[in-house]
């Protein structure tokens, strides 16, 4: 007898939710870090940090060309782990041409806008999981 999740788990797997679920994920884990950079701020000697955010993109688009995969399963190191920035990668610090007098290199602009963009890709990939819920939703239903 197969088990409820199962059957709920391959549901999911035909579409876009288990991609989706990895992007947000890693967003969240991506703004808590962006954060933390702005909130060290004026912090001497506080060197900013990110993720490695075309690692995370080069893999994730690995794993949807990869043909042959099994239910619920990208790959030997997938799905990436919550909770923690190193589940996606090691965070680096970064490179920025500015360093001010305190050692400190967290440009304001710079990690706001990276914020911004982060949170469109965050905000972008819930609607389409929204909208992927509401067309399983439908089938489940079956309402026209």
């Amino acid at each position: 007898m197969i088990r409820p999740t199962y059957q709920f788990r391959a549901l999911f797997d035909g579409t876009t939710v288990p991609v989706l679920e990895q992007v947000v994920n890693f967003d969240e884990a991506r703004q808590a870090l962006l954060a933390g950079n702005i909130a060290n701020f004026d912090t001497p000697m506080y060197q900013a940090r990110d993720m490695d955010v075309g690692s995370f993109k080069k893999k994730l688009a690995e794993a949807i060309t990869r043909k042959h995969r099994p239910p619920g399963h990208f790959g030997p190191d997938w799905p990436l782990k919550k909770g923690s920035s190193s589940a996606f990668g090691d965070d680096w610090p970064i490179d920025h041409p500015i360093l001010y007098h305190d050692l400190n290199n967290v440009g304001m602009e710079f990690q706001v806008t990276e914020m911004a963009k982060n949170n469109m890709e965050f905000n972008t990939a819930l609607s389409i999981m929204r909208h992927q819920m509401l067309l399983l939703q439908t089938a489940i239903s079956e309402r026209v």
